[in-house]
């Protein structure tokens, strides 16, 4: 937790940006695994936590951007729950600890609410995403559960993702904090890898790391020798000689703050040509988008597009394409080997602000809104400025599902060679990632001098020992 000032200059900040109105921020409810009182582990919802500090299930924040007054919401424990807990501060002694002095029960706030309803106050709030969450709102502002999106802020989510997304030098300590811990889950996993190994095995091992260092995993753990199913969450393979296994994984600081990094490498420890060939494709991408990156530069356009004209000079080397770079990017053809962006935002979330933006927004009735905004809940506006912090993440894949529909329907004719391309659909995929932290004049990566096992040389003397 920052301190008490922290938290006020923020919810002063948001204040001002809104200007009118109260802004409704509910943090995360517990939520039951297979019965109440077995809840699956709590996350408190980040923008909450950005704003309030605290990390404890149903507690929900107000702010009244008229006048910057500021309360929270909630219950405090009966003795039948301390019976349970242990004792448990009140919500008057929690809110002391984060600058707020108004605190009432979960029962004032739907007066609250409907009061200012009444007197035709607007009410801001983020798109939710829990399905919790989506019942409360329901009931607070009177209207029904699918009209949520219909009355979501927009002023709200342009205004919350311009701030959190520029990191305070004590949000970028706490990212350096959630280094350590990727560092060391990654570390762990290499040495772990030898044929023989069940991929569930390196992924419980480092979320064990991850929960004794931190606050657990960052996101669920992508342990898998299919490195080309991008988001393979099964880890139930056993390790075999020769093939490439790609971990993406990251922990979480005490604070709530992210990493975010993949490595791919030879089980048995030993890169095969054709592997080799293609990581030191994907590593250049990788390296030279750290080296370009600085701010004003538009994410989409010079960095994006910058790693695919990287990724298909490689791939042109290897004979997989045809013609130029500059030729394969235009007509879309690196969809084929890198159907993801290069990065994304992070701070609090692995993915930033995507909560309410990105995926779960469309942006089209907005663009001049969002792209003036120029934030990372639009990338196709992003503007990176000092202190946003992408992750850096080039890879090549080979999908045998996208290769045969790109085929059948025609698809980039005279510029992949889907005959050579053949001799490629057990491959797998390679994908690298890192962290950078955008600077006055350029960026560079959270970790510093001690990175992660990265160049061929680098992994093949860990892998496996």
């Amino acid at each position: 937790m920052f301190s008490a000032n922290t938290y006020e200059q923020r919810r002063n900040e948001l204040c001002r940006k809104i200007g009118k109105g109260l802004i409704l921020l509910p943090g995360n409810q517990n939520a039951p695994n297979n019965y109440p009182n077995n809840a699956y582990y709590f996350r408190q919802d980040s923008t909450f936590r950005y704003y309030f500090g605290l990390n404890v299930p149903g507690i929900t924040g107000l702010l009244d951007a008229e006048t910057g007054e500021a309360a929270l919401y909630g219950d405090d424990f009966t003795v039948e729950d301390i019976i349970w807990t242990g004792p448990q501060p009140t919500l008057r002694e929690m809110g002391a600890e984060v600058g707020i002095a108004r605190t009432f029960p979960v029962g004032a706030l739907r007066e609250r609410i409907r009061k200012a309803i009444a007197l035709g106050r607007r009410v801001h709030y983020l798109p939710p995403y829990r399905g919790e969450t989506k019942l409360q709102l329901a009931d607070l502002l009177g209207i029904r559960t699918g009209a949520l999106h219909d009355h979501k802020s927009v002023d709200l989510m342009l205004a919350v993702a311009e701030m959190r997304e520029i990191k305070s030098a004590e949000e970028i300590e706490a990212l350096e904090r959630a280094f350590p811990i990727g560092y060391a889950m990654h570390t762990t996993a290499m040495r772990m890898c030898r044929p023989g190994v069940v991929e569930r095995e390196i992924a419980g091992a480092i979320e064990g790391i991850s929960k004794s260092m931190g606050a657990g995993v960052s996101f669920p753990s992508i342990v898998s020798q299919h490195g080309e199913t991008l988001h393979n969450l099964r880890s139930d393979g056993v390790l075999e000689q020769g093939r490439l296994l790609l971990c993406d994984a990251g922990g979480e600081s005490l604070e709530g703050y992210c990493s975010d990094h993949t490595r791919t490498y030879p089980v048995g420890g030993r890169f095969s040509e054709r592997q080799r060939a293609v990581y030191e494709i994907v590593l250049k991408a990788h390296d030279d988008v750290a080296e370009a990156v600085k701010p004003g530069m538009m994410y989409h356009r010079d960095i994006h597009l910058l790693s695919y004209r990287i990724l298909a000079e490689g791939l042109i080397g290897l004979g997989l394409l045809r013609g130029t770079a500059e030729a394969a990017v235009e007509a879309g053809a690196m969809t084929l080997f890198m159907p993801h962006g290069l990065g994304h935002g992070l701070g609090m979330d692995v993915h930033d602000c995507e909560a309410f933006g990105e995926r779960s927004f469309d942006f089209s009735s907005i663009a001049e809104r969002a792209a003036a905004s120029g934030t990372c809940i639009y990338r196709s506006a992003w503007k990176v400025r000092p202190g946003t912090v992408l992750s850096d993440e080039p890879g090549i894949y080979f999908i045998p599902a996208l290769i045969d529909k790109c085929r059948a329907e025609g698809l980039y004719k005279g510029i992949v060679d889907y005959d050579a391309l053949d001799a490629w659909r057990d491959f797998g995929g390679i994908r690298i990632e890192d962290d950078l932290i955008v600077t006055d004049t350029g960026c560079r990566m959270i970790g510093g001098a001690k990175h992660i096992p990265i160049t061929v040389d680098e992994l093949e003397a860990v892998v496996g020992k």
